[in-house]
């Protein structure tokens, strides 16, 4: 048997004669195990805040989006939209056109989005479930879906037939015009239902049907702006982006969700690295105490090491016992602190003890990744202190 893992694994268990030298061990221990259980409770939260901030929008975000490369709106003929069917992995797409417009409602005006949709929309992306009131739009139709936050600025109801909404529209082409109202094509639309996401998103889309968005911004039938795709579970995105590129002659550019997120995908990132390097930096404040202990434990062991070192052996092997002891401490510590954290965040989403309001509880995710993450961090930082500790122990302590 190892000699110096044996006797490493008898200086744990075993109680030493002086009571200080047992205190400090069970405070080195106990920082070990509650820095475990932190840090892995905090990566489970900002795991699921993050999930949490998701999920608004990847309501609305398509698995991959597709728009020109070199221009607003690009020419879909019949042959292209045909190979598009063809593509293996496309569950399913939709054709729509984003363009900022103004709209006008009594005495208020707002510069948002019209974002005008095929009857496949629904199929794509389930806006549906995110309706606050009313109805989708039926197609070929002049209703309309506008955000709750836009809804709220306007002070709008739903089918006021009173009180159209109005779209103006830029109208394409160069020079003057004699009358400011030329310059824009209008039309009146009725409202009939009310989203609700995000607070940003509420005030960005007003949804209509895609005819009536190409003859507000006088596209021609098969003119559009995107596509957005729906993929089949497990579908090879790359293989996907690649037959697509090849039917467009590279004329276009895709983006996944990540993608079309990048800004708030960088800044969830960035907080969890913040968060994981400053609970690191309260566990490595932690370990100073198994540095301590492992000292302690060192010079309480002074004689039994000098005996062992006049029976021959090695300094380099005295050193393993304390590196190999103060290592088996973090992996049982940390062991103990995983098992104590992953209780608390399945407790948090099975009962939801933790609230943020009434009704809405505190986001927790349970991933092996956060498990391997602390895992490694406690064992890498308990064999670094224990490596300090360990180097203790020279040929001048013992002589």
């Amino acid at each position: 048997m190892n000699f110096p893992l044996y006797i490493a694994k008898r200086y744990i268990f075993s109680r030493s004669k002086n009571n200080a030298i047992n205190i400090i061990n069970r405070i080195a221990s106990m920082g070990i195990i509650v820095g475990t259980m932190a840090l892995f409770v905090v990566l489970s939260v900002f795991s699921g805040l993050k999930v949490f901030s998701l999920s608004f929008t990847n309501e609305i975000d398509p698995d991959l989006k597709m728009t020109s490369t070199y221009g607003k709106s690009f020419l879909l003929t019949p042959g292209q939209e045909s190979q598009i069917k063809k593509v293996d992995g496309v569950a399913s797409y939709t054709k729509i056109i984003e363009e900022r417009v103004l709209f006008i409602f009594k005495d208020k005006q707002q510069v948002t989005y019209i974002k005008g949709v095929d009857s496949n929309y629904v199929v794509v992306n389930d806006i549906k479930r995110k309706l606050f009131n009313g109805q989708w739009l039926k197609p070929d139709s002049y209703q309309v879906v506008v955000g709750y936050g836009i809804a709220r600025d306007f002070s709008m109801g739903l089918l006021d037939f009173e009180n159209p909404l109005q779209i103006l529209a830029p109208k394409p082409g160069k020079g003057a015009f004699e009358n400011p109202e030329e310059a824009f094509n209008k039309t009146d639309v009725l409202p009939v239902g009310i989203y609700s996401i995000s607070e940003d998103l509420d005030s960005k889309y007003v949804f209509t049907d895609l005819g009536l968005a190409q003859e507000l911004l006088l596209y021609k039938p098969n003119q559009i702006s995107g596509i957005e795709f729906n993929l089949k579970e497990n579908a090879d995105e790359t293989a996907i982006k690649s037959k697509l590129e090849n039917i467009f002659q590279n004329k276009i550019t895709l983006k996944n969700r990540a993608q079309l997120n990048e800004s708030l995908y960088k800044m969830l990132n960035t907080e969890n690295i913040a968060v994981y390097l400053i609970f690191t930096l309260v566990i490595i404040v932690a370990l100073f105490n198994l540095i301590g202990a492992l000292i302690m434990m060192i010079l309480d062991k002074k004689g039994n090491l000098k005996t062992l070192f006049n029976l021959g052996t090695e300094i380099n092997n005295l050193r393993k016992i304390f590196l190999l002891q103060g290592t088996l401490l973090s992996v049982f510590g940390g062991i103990i602190g995983l098992v104590l954290g992953i209780i608390l965040v399945l407790l948090q989403q099975k009962y939801e003890l933790i609230m943020i309001t009434p009704t809405l509880a505190y986001p927790v995710v349970f991933t092996l990744e956060n498990v391997l993450i602390v895992m490694g961090t406690i064992v890498s930082l308990g064999f670094v202190a224990s490596l300090i500790a360990s180097s203790r122990v020279s040929k001048k302590l013992l002589d």
